[in-house]
């Protein structure tokens, strides 16, 4: 550690964010047309007839030839799943819910008997929870 990197942390109580690295090229980069379309084609198709990553990736092999390993395949379809439904509208962007309550207005309670080993014997506790927004 250097003195600047020292300095840097006692200034600021927030690590500086990392450098972003430019995404490496992967041996599935010249099947995402093909991944993407098939994808796109089960957007619409009922749900038990929708490719699997499996099946995908053995169509890849089979059909296009394809030299990639399971494991980035399967990495790239899962990204991009998400990714299709959004861009397809059958998908909301975020699901995020913003709550606002002012200190101390609500509260969450509950409760409910645990049983437990104290001692190395079975009891029957008596658990509350009380939690201020």
């Amino acid at each position: 550690m250097t003195w600047r990197t020292a300095r840097k942390a006692l200034d600021s109580s927030w690590p500086e964010p990392g450098k972003k690295l430019p995404p490496r090229a992967t041996e599935v980069d010249c099947y995402k047309p093909v991944i993407d379309e098939t994808l796109r084609e089960d957007l619409d198709a009922p749900r038990k007839q929708r490719h699997t990553v499996t099946r995908i990736f053995h169509l890849l092999v089979e059909e296009d030839g394809a030299d990639v390993s399971y494991g980035v395949a399967c990495y790239y379809i899962a990204a991009r799943k998400p990714e299709l439904l959004v861009e397809s509208g059958k998908a909301p962007l975020e699901a995020f819910v913003p709550q606002n309550h002012q200190p101390g207005h609500e509260a969450e309670v509950d409760f409910g008997d645990v049983t437990i080993r104290l001692a190395g014997e079975l009891v029957t506790c008596y658990l509350f929870s009380f939690r201020l927004s």
